[in-house]
């Protein structure tokens, strides 16, 4: 991998926040304010946050646990679609108050 990709990699945020939405690589821990997340929940947390029902201070946008097509909850949205083994890749895309997903076929 080129150097620049590499440093451009090691100098993202561990999360993104845009308006209502907080951007994660696999999701937050449920009771904890965003602005307290742990960071090893932002990067490793699974079925804890997936299985929730919260409503976090803003809807969340994630990762890391793949699914055949996104999955869209009252308080997140799941857009892995497994890449890496799967060859389709998936894309949330925000416009104003829509949502669209492009996605790639193998």
């Amino acid at each position: 991998m080129p150097k620049k990709h590499l440093d451009f990699m090691n100098n993202l945020e561990l999360m993104y926040r845009a308006g209502d939405y907080v951007f994660v690589h696999a999701g937050v821990r449920p009771g904890v304010p965003i602005e307290e997340q742990d960071p090893e929940d932002l990067i490793w947390i699974r079925e804890r946050f997936l299985d929730s029902r919260n409503n976090f201070s803003a809807f969340i946008g994630h990762g890391y646990s793949t699914a055949r097509e996104p999955e869209i909850r009252h308080n997140r949205i799941g857009s892995d679609t497994g890449a890496y083994a799967t060859s389709i890749l998936t894309c949330l895309v925000l416009e104003g108050t829509d949502r669209r997903f492009i996605t790639t076929q193998p």
